[in-house]
């Protein structure tokens, strides 16, 4: 097949839970909803050749709908959501509401992050092959400067499957795509008490069910950062916090069962993750598509490595202790600030 064949048997779904968060944020979201779609709607390969373009919501204006489909230069599918929804199930709604007679694909990406202009042709490349993947992980990165480069070792790290020849062991929900059988039997599941793991988590299960993730580093998307500091901040603590969840999944996943009790050790267990996340960050620094950092941008980078994950370490200490500032249900529906341009 060409990657247009693929396309007309397609679904994009667009989670807008990520522009839920700072001061007038109803307004600001049609807004930099609109500004995405514009994007798409430039794509080399664009929103026009899919079968079906759905986007989650919670109270997006009827105005507002008809000016991004305006944008889109083709009908979408606005599927109205609570407030209370999380990220992931906005997702799960989302993909709900495609067409199963129509869409045999359907990728997933977020209203606040900033797709290349191959991006969609790059996700669906794969699929047009004779040996078509049942999961595409696209790259996600923060902006290429220091302090962006210095957290995309951090929070968007992948990590070759050895079972499988240019494969990922996980992907990140802003970037992938599934054939739709694949994601119908497995989705997001819940988790309480977490913000963002779900993806990793699911990754995981994959991996066990011996589904292999095809990872296309060509297929690069740009996630933003909060729109102030102090968000940015809480977003660290947050991870750090997700990470005492995330444990007891790394440990049965990839650690012998000698040291499954880390599991039940209160913080000892995430900060031992965390740990080792820094090494594998240190490790990729400059190596992760992204421009290098030479110099003193290098020595800011590794320091601002440092810093970051020291503050993801107080969050998981404090998770370890009893102390959950994220909330024990229904984390995933928190919202930050992702509105600049």
């Amino acid at each position: 097949m060409m990657p247009d064949e693929v396309a007309a048997h397609c679904a994009l779904v667009l989670e807008t839970n990520n522009l839920r968060g700072g001061a007038d944020a109803e307004a600001r979201a049609g807004t930099s909803l609109q500004r995405l779609v514009a994007l798409l709607a430039r794509q080399q390969l664009p929103l026009t050749a899919l079968a079906q373009v759905v986007v989650t919501h919670d109270g997006l204006s009827p105005a507002t709908c008809e000016a991004v489909a305006r944008a889109a230069g083709r009908a979408i599918d606005f599927v109205r959501i609570e407030r209370s929804t999380g990220y992931y199930d906005a997702k799960n709604a989302g993909f709900e509401a495609t067409d199963a007679q129509r869409c045999a694909y359907v990728v997933f990406a977020d209203a606040d992050c900033l797709p290349d202009d191959d991006w969609l042709l790059q996700m669906l490349l794969p699929f047009a092959q004779a040996d078509a993947p049942a999961v595409v992980a696209g790259r996600t990165s923060y902006a290429a400067n220091v302090v962006g480069t210095a957290l995309t070792t951090i929070d968007f790290m992948y990590f070759p499957n050895a079972d499988h020849a240019g494969a990922t062991s996980n992907f990140y929900a802003n970037n992938v795509a599934f054939r739709r059988e694949v994601f119908a039997q497995h989705s997001y599941q819940a988790l309480d008490g977490v913000y963002r793991a779900h993806c990793q988590v699911l990754g995981m299960r994959l991996r066990a069910a011996g589904v292999p993730i095809r990872y296309v580093a060509q297929a690069h998307t740009e996630h933003r950062l909060p729109d102030t500091r102090a968000e940015a901040l809480k977003l660290r603590w947050m991870r750090g916090q997700d990470t005492y969840s995330l444990t007891p999944h790394l440990l049965r996943s990839y650690v012998s069962p000698r040291w499954q009790w880390l599991a039940r050790s209160g913080p000892i267990g995430p900060l031992a993750v965390l740990f080792t996340r820094l090494g594998f960050s240190m490790k990729a620094l400059n190596r992760q598509d992204l421009p290098p950092l030479r110099g003193l941008r290098w020595l800011a980078g590794v320091a601002l490595i440092l810093g970051f994950s020291a503050i993801d370490m107080l969050g998981a200490f404090a998770r370890g202790i009893g102390w959950h500032t994220t909330g024990r249900t229904h984390a995933d529906a928190q919202a930050l600030s992702y509105h600049k341009p």
